[in-house]
């Protein structure tokens, strides 16, 4: 690139200097006209070259621009290497390239349970939410998405699964050992529950609201119709209320 400009530099000074002499020549008038078509086939070489040089320059600003895109990629698959482990106990193993959201969960609801082998089944666990993947959060329209990013999407998967254990663990203990308001609010899971929950893990805003602790908007509303959209929880109506079942 400085190669190029530096020719351009030089062919410029060369069509000043023969400018300069074409001003102060004493040549004869066919010479004279001869050198003043050179001047003009340099002038448009010289054209051509800073039209090359500007193409070259947008080029390796698009190069640059590819560049930092890939490197944002390859740091977020590394977050989730790192990240997804760690923050989802008992969580699936991921999926080969391809494998849908649902042909994995079948796979895991498939797998031998623990009474079939001959034992008691741990009433300690609580299903949750895989985190969004990077090409997932990329498989999400604009519309859609708007300006949420990529770790806000997953932080509201992560209030939803503070939600969801924070509720089945008040429901899996005894009511004896319960306050107050524990007892409360397991009379009011235990009412929103429907035939069409049976054996499934979900809540509602409410939910999310007190037992997270955050503040569900239109803005929060938006993400769970992301979520949706990977497959991550579906809504089951009825009663007046919106549940948002785990998949």
């Amino acid at each position: 690139m400085n190669d190029l400009e530096g020719v351009s530099t030089h062919i410029h000074d060369k069509i000043s200097s023969l400018q300069h002499l074409l001003d102060l020549s004493d040549l004869p008038q066919n010479k004279l006209k001869k050198l003043g078509q050179e001047v003009c086939a340099l002038g448009r070489l010289l054209e051509e070259l800073e039209t090359c040089v500007g193409q070259q320059k947008e080029q390796l600003h698009q190069l640059k621009d590819l560049e930092a895109t890939f490197q944002k990629y390859l740091e977020d698959l590394q977050h989730m290497n790192d990240h997804i482990p760690a923050h989802m106990p008992g969580s699936q193993p991921p999926a080969s390239d391809g494998e849908p959201t649902a042909h994995r969960n079948d796979a895991r609801e498939l797998q031998p349970s623990e009474v079939d082998q001959g034992k008691k089944p741990d009433r300690s666990f609580v299903r949750e939410m895989e985190f969004v993947t990077v090409p997932e959060f990329e498989s999400i329209p604009q519309y859609m998405k708007g300006r949420v990013t990529y770790d806000q999407l997953n932080a509201a998967v992560q209030h939803v699964n503070t939600a969801v254990k924070a509720k089945y663990r008040i429901l899996q203990q005894p009511l004896k050992g319960l306050n107050n308001h524990s007892r409360k609010l397991h009379a009011r899971f235990k009412e929103q529950e429907t035939k069409a929950t049976k054996g499934q893990y979900f809540v509602v805003e409410d939910d999310v609201r007190e037992l997270a602790q955050v503040k569900v908007d239109k803005r929060f509303q938006g993400i769970l119709n992301m979520l949706r959209h990977c497959q991550r929880l579906r809504e089951l109506r009825g009663g007046g209320l919106t549940r948002y079942v785990l998949l």
